[in-house]
């Protein structure tokens, strides 16, 4: 089978877990959000890139990582040579959690009965794209992969098995960059950063192994650039 062809059978698989997803209403939230927000980006994705789960503005367009997290994320795969239609982006739970709040509902992080609900979605999605490395973005995806005492201060930055035997690595989400500030915000960034080369130089390893073509290592003048 051809690489198009390859494509066009995932997208076709992805296309109908896609719908199913959008009809289930295990949970409170399925039939709270506007929109079920299933995932996106390339089937055959060497890298998935998978966060906790959607916000407002992803819940309004049915795309991940579409707000100003998706934006700093664009730029922190930019920083490694990445494209974002190149990478496979999703969630742990596909519908926005929300909590009530004074000006309306609030995101919140997803509950352990959601994400357990929706985790047979995130297993079919990483089933089919079989991608070389995964990505959790903040503790909540970190957890639904490493167990609850995984502790993201401590413990990202470190390769783990994931799903399939697939190398698994935990870095700080964009939207808990976007709220530091000051040295805390300098300090976090270059931990962002060893973690977007440790990823980088797992991809470039596996490509090597496979005969792949490497690219020349990222420099990091590009990373969260304003």
């Amino acid at each position: 089978m051809s690489l198009l062809q390859e494509r066009a059978s995932r997208e076709r698989l992805l296309a109908a877990a896609a719908a199913t997803a959008a009809a289930c209403r295990a949970c409170v939230i399925g039939s709270e959000r506007r929109n079920n927000v299933y995932g996106e980006g390339d089937p055959c994705a060497r890298l998935m890139v998978v966060g906790e789960g959607p916000g407002e503005t992803e819940d309004l367009l049915g795309r991940p990582f579409v707000g100003r997290a998706g934006q700093l994320l664009d730029k922190m795969l930019a920083a490694i040579d990445l494209a974002r239609e190149d990478v496979y982006i999703c969630n742990t739970v596909k519908c926005r959690p929300t909590s009530p709040g004074p000006r309306g509902p609030k995101n919140r992080a997803p509950e352990l009965e959601e994400m357990a609900n929706c985790r047979p979605f995130l297993d079919q999605q990483i089933d089919i794209v079989r991608p070389s490395v995964i990505a959790a973005l903040g503790a909540p995806a970190a957890k639904s992969f490493l167990g609850r005492d995984f502790q993201i201060t401590k413990m990202r930055g470190r390769w783990n098995e994931g799903p399939l035997g697939i190398p698994l690595i935990a870095t700080f989400h964009p939207a808990y960059v976007l709220r530091q500030t000051g040295g805390e915000l300098d300090a976090v960034k270059r931990l962002v950063w060893a973690d977007l080369k440790a990823i980088r130089t797992r991809l470039d390893e596996i490509a090597a192994a496979g005969g792949a073509l490497a690219p020349d290592a990222p420099e990091q003048a590009s990373l969260f650039a304003e």
